[in-house]
């Protein structure tokens, strides 16, 4: 089972992102009070702040931060201390180019942005273990202090890295994975057009090719080890942190983003996992705001569910309160009214005990120009920090909901082989990505809370039990230990939904010759005779499920029975396959399992979920629209209902039972208006 979770908080609480070392001295004062004033507690700083701390190689300042503390102190306000390695200082780059990332064809990455390091440089690890020691050495006593966090964003802006201390670190990755070359030729498929190594000075991390073709199975270890990298770091930082922190205080780091393993990273690193969260890059230039396949700024709840199961009970670290843009694309635009309270509330209700506005203050100068705060340039109260001191009102009438489980019958697993797969391999990318929008996308329309499921070495069918749907969609790689889980999870009465393509590679990313769904195969007693993408030019398929046309999407295995206990569900309706069994239910001990040969889409899913009695799950106490979304958290047999108007008009919601309204304390029943942007959070009366 995952490790529990070493730190939650208490009470759910407001934060800002404040850059001191920006600013005159000057204004600290006001900003801190003005801070106070309307609600926020805890600022985080220091993130970005190596070359206030050593402005020459190995000579240490702390002035300006002991007196920013000191004025925190003063107010009796907290503080989220940041490690400041997120940008290496100029005197560190061009003494040491050797700490610097480069492009896959060998041009190196300047200064003058961020992320323009790489993680393996031994230099790189050796100077910021150093700052990170002394940093932590003069504040970790101060009682402000009340957290830590690693780095800024790790494998943001880039997630691939190709220095020559990469290459390095990756052969001896690789030595220690496989032992032999002969292993190394067996998993990556070297026989294949030449590529056998007889050298390990021979491997390289990926380098520029023609048309940029890859080795899939050389960049699935690739990614792996990326990876592996980042969390490295990291562990670094955490291990000399925890030789200093006070009791109490947590370490955290702010992600989530590619090519890492983010439960491995928590689990081994943090005590608390926090999230950026900018819903409004749903409304950015180069998307379609009328996009309704993404729900828009609502399909940040898809990303909730994503680090709630990484941590149930985290913090975001940065929520969007302006316009995003750089000088170099400016995307977004300003929260409308409504808008700040709806995406804080849409993190509370997925997890969040702690939430922290970016920024306190739009910067007047550099690259996030056009990264908007709360407050604008001219520093002046506005609406955005009179909606902030409302959030306040509201996180106070709901601060006891901290630590409230999320309630989901549904789970959506992954797994990291997979996503990493997926990310170069386009035929896996095409069905899997597709899938898992559409059945966030059904969940969503169709009021049933989903949790993301992540299948890792340490998951058990224990862990699995309280959903009584896993839909797993398309897992090309299976692994035993997986297949063995999943089976003990429906053994127990468990109901297991798989998709077209399951089982077709192992952990190499190689195709096996088994027919899928490959090790799933004496579970499921099915097995896929043939498959076939849906062209462009081709009419779509669907089958026949008990007299109704359900879609089976852009991908098609045609199915056949393997076993006695299977049975077909449905028949495909159209194309040169028509009658062949399109969806398979196969009872195993207690539950069962459904093999379906398709990809999945918003309608088919919600077909599913009616089939498995989890559609609507509750419908017996509020009717809300498709624009509103809703959801229950639930503590000591108390349980608290979300309602979400992400539209911008009025939506008309029925609770069918009476509810207490957290905000005024009246009871409601029957009819309720939402305005635009307009959340409601209720706790059930009877409670």
């Amino acid at each position: 089972m995952r490790k529990k979770q070493n730190f939650k908080w208490d009470k759910i609480s407001l934060g800002v992102c404040y850059y001191p070392e920006h600013w005159d001295k000057g204004l600290w004062p006001d900003d801190l009070k003005r801070m106070k004033e309307n609600g926020i507690g805890t600022v985080r700083v220091a993130e970005f702040a190596w070359s206030i701390f050593e402005p020459e190689e190995g000579v240490f300042s702390f002035a300006l931060f002991d007196a920013f503390l000191d004025l925190v102190e003063q107010e009796d306000m907290k503080v989220i201390f940041g490690t400041p390695t997120a940008i290496p200082p100029v005197w560190l780059t061009e003494k040491y180019p050797e700490v610097l990332n480069c492009r896959k064809d060998g041009v190196l990455f300047r200064h003058g942005m961020r992320r323009h390091f790489n993680y393996n440089s031994k230099t790189l690890h050796r100077l910021a273990a150093r700052v990170v020691r002394q940093v932590a050495e003069h504040y970790a006593k101060r009682p402000c202090i009340v957290g830590w966090q690693i780095d800024n964003e790790l494998n943001c802006e880039i997630n691939e890295y190709y220095s020559e201390s990469d290459t390095l670190a990756f052969r001896e990755y690789l030595q220690e994975k496989y032992g032999t070359l002969d292993a190394l030729n067996e998993a990556w498929g070297t026989v294949f057009w030449n590529q056998i190594y007889s050298d390990w000075n021979q491997v390289f991390v990926p380098r520029t090719t023609i048309n940029d073709m890859t080795n899939p199975h050389q960049m699935l270890d690739f990614t792996r080890f990326i990876s592996e990298s980042a969390i490295r770091f990291c562990k670094m930082q955490s291990d000399i942190l925890r030789e200093y922190v006070k009791d109490g205080d947590f370490i955290t780091t702010n992600g989530m983003f590619g090519n890492l393993d983010n439960h491995k990273m928590a689990d081994t690193c943090l005590d608390v996992y926090t999230y950026d969260s900018y819903p409004n890059f749903a409304y950015c230039m180069k998307e379609n705001p009328k996009n309704n396949r993404t729900l828009n700024d609502r399909k940040w709840s898809k990303h909730l569910a994503e680090v709630r199961s990484i941590c149930p009970h985290f913090g975001i670290m940065e929520q969007q309160s302006g316009a995003n843009g750089w000088n170099t694309h400016a995307d977004a635009p300003a929260p409308k009214p409504g808008q700040m309270m709806l995406w804080a509330m849409q993190s509370i209700m997925h997890g969040a005990d702690y939430v922290s506005f970016f920024r306190w203050r739009t910067a007047t100068k550099g690259t996030e120009m056009y990264w908007h705060g709360i407050l604008d340039y001219d520093n002046g109260d506005n609406r955005k920090l009179r909606e902030v001191k409302k959030i306040h009102e509201r996180v106070q009438a709901i601060a006891d909901i901290a630590g409230a489980e999320y309630v989901a019958d549904l789970g959506l697993v992954r797994d990291y082989d997979n996503i990493f797969d997926a990310q170069q391999d386009v035929w896996h990318r095409r069905v899997a990505d597709n899938s898992e929008m559409e059945i966030f996308v059904a969940s969503q329309l169709q009021h049933t809370p989903m949790d993301t499921v992540y299948m890792r070495e340490e998951t058990d069918a224990e862990e699995l039990k309280k959903y009584k749907v896993l839909l797993y969609p398309h897992a090309e790689i299976l692994t035993e230990k997986a297949c063995h889980v999943l089976e003990a999870y429906v053994r127990q009465g468990g109901c297991l939904i798989i998709g077209a393509r399951t089982g077709q590679k192992d952990r190499n990313g190689q195709c096996v010759m088994k027919q899928m769904p490959g090790l799933l195969s004496p579970a499921t007693q099915s097995a896929v005779t043939e498959f076939t993408l849906i062209g462009p030019d081709d009419d779509a398929v669907a089958m026949n499920w008990n007299g109704k046309e359900v879609e089976t999407g852009v991908f098609n295995d045609i199915l056949a029975t393997a076993g006695t206990d299977a049975k077909v569900l449905a028949e495909y309706s159209g194309s040169y396959y028509k009658g062949c069994p399109a969806l398979i239910e196969t009872k195993v001990g207690d539950g069962k399992i459904l093999h379906f040969g398709g990809t999945f889409t918003r309608n088919n899913v919600r077909d599913f979920l009616d089939y498995t009695g989890i559609l609507e799950p509750f419908a017996g106490v509020v009717h809300a629209p498709e624009e509103c979304e809703i959801a229950l958290r639930e503590k000591d047999n108390k349980k608290y209902l979300f309602v979400l108007n992400f539209s911008k008009n009025d939506q008309g919601v029925e609770l069918c039972c009476e509810m207490t309204d957290l905000d005024s304390g009246k009871i409601e029943k029957g009819a309720v208006t939402l305005a635009p942007y307009e959340t409601k959070v209720y706790r059930f009366k009877s409670e």
